[in-house]
């Protein structure tokens, strides 16, 4: 049984329909305007336009330092679902990194219920993250939800 800091979610209602909010969680290019820590800064060229089961795209990342991540997406249900895991770019150190970032969408009666879950239950440094990293990620993942609704009311 995982340790309880070592699957974080939030969740929102956000009033927009799951297929809106689905289609920009499913464009990495849209991710930096999304993320709430501010880390995320670009899509690195040759990611998958649109993901899909299978598909990686690539990430530059800023957090003190500059540095690149790789993600392949492990679960995908069209509007429904979908589920990312993130490696360093470089290759160095991916043995260790087993974390799951995952997004899950119920449609409600005022919109949509969107969670989001950051899984490092699979992590080697997971007694680590769980104590540096938990309380700040779930932070950022209130304002990554916040940010995304921004995003698909404003289309609408």
């Amino acid at each position: 049984m995982p340790h309880p800091r070592e699957i974080v979610t939030a969740e929102r209602v956000i009033p927009a329909p799951a297929a809106a909010i689905f289609d920009v969680l499913a464009d990495p290019a849209r991710h930096p305007e999304i993320d709430g820590s501010g880390s995320v800064k670009r899509a690195r060229p040759g990611s998958a336009a649109r993901l899909s089961k299978g598909a990686t795209f690539g990430m530059d990342m800023h957090r003190g330092v500059h540095y690149g991540m790789v993600s392949t997406v492990t679960e995908f249900d069209e509007g429904r679902r979908i589920a990312w895991s993130p490696k360093p770019a470089g290759g160095r150190g991916a043995r260790l990194v087993g974390r799951i970032w995952r997004y899950e969408l119920e449609p409600v009666d005022s919109g949509t219920r969107v969670r989001e879950t950051w899984d490092i239950s699979h992590e080697a440094l997971r007694f680590v993250l769980r104590y540096v990293a938990a309380s700040r990620t779930r932070q950022d993942m209130i304002k990554s939800l916040k940010r995304l609704e921004g995003l698909v009311t404003s289309q609408a």
